[in-house]
């Protein structure tokens, strides 16, 4: 009895210490974004001023609306191309669709540098100058994988024969994709195109090798300041808020929503 709830003691612990190094430093950022001083190991006092600096900052402000812009649209981009290609994968020959997935995990496995220098090389040979077009191209090129990654678990688990009775039952293809198969692998288009926006809002290295001169993410933005700017705690501040926002969005809405729905079949029933 004492050996089992020494064992349950030290797992707790343990569990503890892991929360705290992942949480604890993003606790520490927050925390630091509301100090009067640039201090960043006393806190002297309650201060809006570092998000006052960040407002006032139009580097800080340019960076973030380009880190946005291209996150979007490479999300977006990558997303549609993904969840085509994963159907596609599925509905193919096994040999092939091992070939392409092999093919496919080349980017993931890849180290981001080789990418990035391939990537430029590619661009300058091609003579296409760099620019926030080769910016874009880059950030979709390296989120298509992720998305495919993570949708092809989800339609193994489908039955190939529910596109084939939508299709007999009267629907065209169209039909089968939008109110038959997406529906069903949902979940698994929004993880992946989670995915690839925070891949592509948080990259550095592909971004620094294809990005054209004057254009700079938040990451580059970080890279080339000259000394440290606490107004970046302010911005990191904003971004665990909306990510944490949009969390909740995905995941607590849809679970109420669904126990809504099971207490009115329930009721009805």
């Amino acid at each position: 009895m004492r050996k089992k709830k020494s064992t349950t003691f030290l797992t707790s612990g343990y569990m503890v210490l892991i929360l705290l190094f992942i949480y604890l430093p993003i606790f520490y950022v927050v925390l630091f974004s509301f100090n009067e001083s640039k201090s960043l190991t006393k806190f002297t006092g309650f201060s809006l001023r570092w998000y006052e600096s960040m407002m006032n900052d139009s580097t800080m402000l340019e960076s973030i609306w380009y880190t946005v812009l291209v996150a979007v649209i490479a999300t977006a981009v990558s997303t549609v191309v993904g969840t085509i290609t994963a159907i596609g994968l599925s509905k193919s020959r096994r040999i092939i669709r091992t070939a392409v997935l092999e093919i496919n995990n080349l980017p993931v496995m890849n180290p981001d540098i080789v990418t990035a220098i391939g990537l430029m090389l590619l661009f300058i040979s091609a003579n296409v100058q760099l620019s926030l077009t080769t910016l874009i191209l880059s950030h979709i090129m390296f989120c298509i994988p992720y998305v495919i990654l993570t949708i092809m678990p989800k339609l193994r688990q489908l039955d190939d024969n529910v596109a084939e009775a939508a299709l007999d039952l009267g629907a065209n293809p169209w039909q089968a994709l939008t109110k038959v198969i997406l529906p069903q692998i949902y979940p698994a288009v929004l993880s992946g195109a989670l995915i690839a926006f925070s891949m592509s809002f948080d990259d550095f290295v592909i971004s620094f090798f294809t990005a054209g001169v004057g254009i700079n993410n938040i990451s580059m933005y970080v890279y080339s300041m000259k000394r440290y700017n606490p107004g970046i705690n302010a911005l990191s501040t904003l971004i665990v808020v909306v990510v944490t926002l949009i969390l909740i969005t995905v995941n607590v809405i849809p679970a109420i929503r669904d126990k809504k729905t099971k207490r009115t079949e329930a009721k009805n029933a």
